[in-house]
């Protein structure tokens, strides 16, 4: 435990110490003498970030929800705290009993993003524990992960014990329950191996072609040839914290978070998580309804957010926004809903969610073309997005998000520009309404994020822009929206995206290049103000590798992908046929509508 006036000094020295502190309402602590497992759940962003992630607060509660096991949790810290550990010579510690990470058994990590690998690195050495997995003996901690990330889980393959491949409610206490019963590291992989979802790097050797392609992987002993995900499949009675724990300072969402659903029938076929989540499963509204009152009532929030890829895509999202309009509205508990597919929006629907919120909409019609929306299969249409923001408005609403992408496969400088077209005529909806039947004030905000090929999606095959390119677009659509008044437009930095594309489709060899940048004083990539393009780029240099590579060559059907050891259920060959839909700009029809024969029901995830 980290000693209790040196840490005194250390919050002295750096901002928002609160970060570090715990402490919390709902904090859970348990007496050493009950606990025979020990684990840190690692997130690599700072707290703020991390305290509004609903996967860990889930696998929080529901570990510490086991007799003799123990979870505690633990943030990246920002640079001042990472320097203050360093010169007090402390090693990161977890906020519930300030124990060092290199002191618990398990330290798991949640990873959402590429951008963040730098950080575990940062953590992971900063909490005493060596980086790489081949320095770690059996007096270390077991290193594992989990998240959107682990579906491509080798760039990390270096540094990460163990991957926990889908839904971790059901799969973490199986292994933690594993790990009790096992004499050493090597006699745990061994059975662990066998879980299903659950995929060790050390396991799997990779052979590569002359020209730098995967040629194989191959599975050691009795390792799976392929990892099939974990999915909790009665989601209605899925494990759900009531009592979830109270940020002392504000985080990203500082508000009651409800799960509507998992998974989505659309097929969007940029979207990762519309393929790796499926399939669809929804919560009764009777438990959302009773979920809600008995986390308003433990936390004192004063909001409600409805969770979920397509929120607008809930069976009884009608029924649900009306029951929580009679249950809170009049308790002085706001509603507040992602974003939204324009297509589901509709039936009185604006006019319920003003009656329980005060903010603005957002939607995410991804193009700004017909032709492209088609190409990406974003099954809706102009009609349907004007009309959706015309009923915003009549409600009065006045302030609505829109997020579209830049670079898509297919793309033409006309689409780029068929965004700004669609801003203007959504202006002139606004100021065609009676001033009297619509609310003050105009406010349109595009967000345009940089296209990314991603793992077990359609486009996985694809070629990314290059930065040069992405950038001539951004600009072409900056000076196209400068006459639009009212309209904000925000855009992601193309260099930051093309390193996502890199780790999203990389293989092992990238882990000396992540470990190069860590080493050079990379952190926090994700934010622009510690983004440093330059060092990456020595850090690809030094290793003698091209990230165009990995980020703007497309890919044969035939290539051997280094994520082919992970099992969505999702077949390859269901998504290359996605892909040559594409194409041809052909439409694929929601699921819900009739199988379109993707393969989670040969793959038993799907009735």
């Amino acid at each position: 435990m980290t000693d209790i006036k040196k840490f005194k000094r250390i919050l002295a020295d750096v901002s928002k110490p609160a970060r570090y502190t715990g402490g919390e309402l709902g904090e859970i602590i348990k007496r050493p003498q009950d606990v025979s497992v020990r684990l840190a759940l690692c997130f690599p962003d700072i707290y703020e970030v991390g305290m509004s992630h609903l996967g860990t607060s889930i696998l929080y509660h529901a570990v510490n929800s086991i007799n003799g096991i123990s979870a505690e949790r633990c943030f990246a810290p920002w640079p001042d705290m990472e320097q203050a550990l360093r010169e007090n010579e402390t090693a990161l510690f977890s906020l519930e009993t300030k124990t060092a990470l290199r002191d618990f058994d398990i330290v798991g990590f949640s990873i959402g993003y590429e951008m963040c690998y730098t950080n575990v690195l940062c953590m992971l050495e900063l909490g005493g524990i060596p980086p790489l997995s081949r320095d770690r003996g059996d007096d270390m901690p077991l290193v594992i992960a989990g998240g959107g990330c682990a579906y491509n889980p080798e760039p990390l393959a270096a540094f990460i014990d163990l991957f926990v491949i889908g839904e971790g409610e059901e799969a973490l206490p199986e292994l933690i329950a594993l790990y009790q019963n096992c004499a050493n590291r090597n006699d745990f992989f061994a059975k662990a191996a066998l879980l299903n979802g659950v995929y060790i790097p050390s396991l799997y050797s990779v052979l590569y072609n002359n020209d730098g392609t995967v040629k194989h992987i191959l599975p050691d002993k009795n390792a799976p040839r392929k990892v099939l995900k974990r999915i909790v499949k009665n989601f209605d009675k899925s494990f759900f914290p009531s009592k979830p724990i109270v940020p002392y300072i504000n985080v990203v969402h500082d508000r009651v978070t409800l799960e509507l659903m998992r998974g989505c029938t659309r097929g969007c076929r940029f979207c990762q998580a519309g393929f790796v989540y499926r399939p669809l499963r929804e919560r009764n509204t009777k438990t959302l309804i009773e979920q809600a009152l008995e986390c308003i009532k433990n936390t004192g929030h004063e909001e409600i957010s409805l969770c979920s890829l397509s929120t607008g895509d809930y069976s009884q999202i009608g029924n649900l926004t009306a029951a929580l309009s009679d249950t809170f509205t009049e308790k002085g508990v706001s509603l507040a809903v992602p974003s939204l597919r324009v297509d589901s929006f509709k039936g009185g629907y604006a006019k319920r969610l003003k009656d329980v919120r005060s903010f603005g909409l957002t939607f995410a019609p991804e193009a700004g073309t017909q032709r492209l929306r088609d190409v990406i299969n974003k099954n809706i249409t102009e009609e349907s997005i004007l009309s959706s923001a015309a009923e915003a408005f009549e409600a009065g609403i006045s302030s609505i998000k829109l997020y579209f992408m830049i670079g898509l496969p297919g793309e033409t400088l006309d689409d780029v520009l068929g965004i700004a077209k669609m801003a203007e005529k959504i202006r002139g909806i606004f100021y065609g309404i009676p001033k009297e039947r619509r609310g003050a004030g105009f406010k349109l905000t595009l967000s345009a994020s940089c296209f990314v090929p991603k793992p077990h999606t359609p486009f996985q095959w694809e070629a990314q822009d290059n930065v040069d390119t992405l950038k001539y677009k951004q600009q072409a659509l900056k000076e196209a929206l400068r006459p639009v008044k009212g309209v904000k437009y925000n855009w992601h930095d193309a260099q930051l995206s093309m390193l996502e594309a890199v780790f999203a489709r990389g293989d092992r060899r990238l882990g000396d290049v992540l470990y190069n940048a860590y080493r050079a004083g990379c952190r926090f990539d994700s934010w622009k103000e510690h983004f440093d393009y330059i060092k990456w780029q020595k850090a690809f240099d030094d290793c003698g590798i091209d990230p165009a590579f990995y980020s703007a060559r497309s890919r044969s059907f035939e290539e051997t992908l280094p994520w082919d050891i992970t099992d969505t259920g999702v077949s390859k060959k269901f998504l290359w046929e996605e892909k040559k839909r594409a194409d041809t700009q052909a439409a694929t029809p929601d699921c819900r509508e009739g199988c379109t024969g993707c393969g989670l029901m040969e793959a038993g995830l799907c009735k």
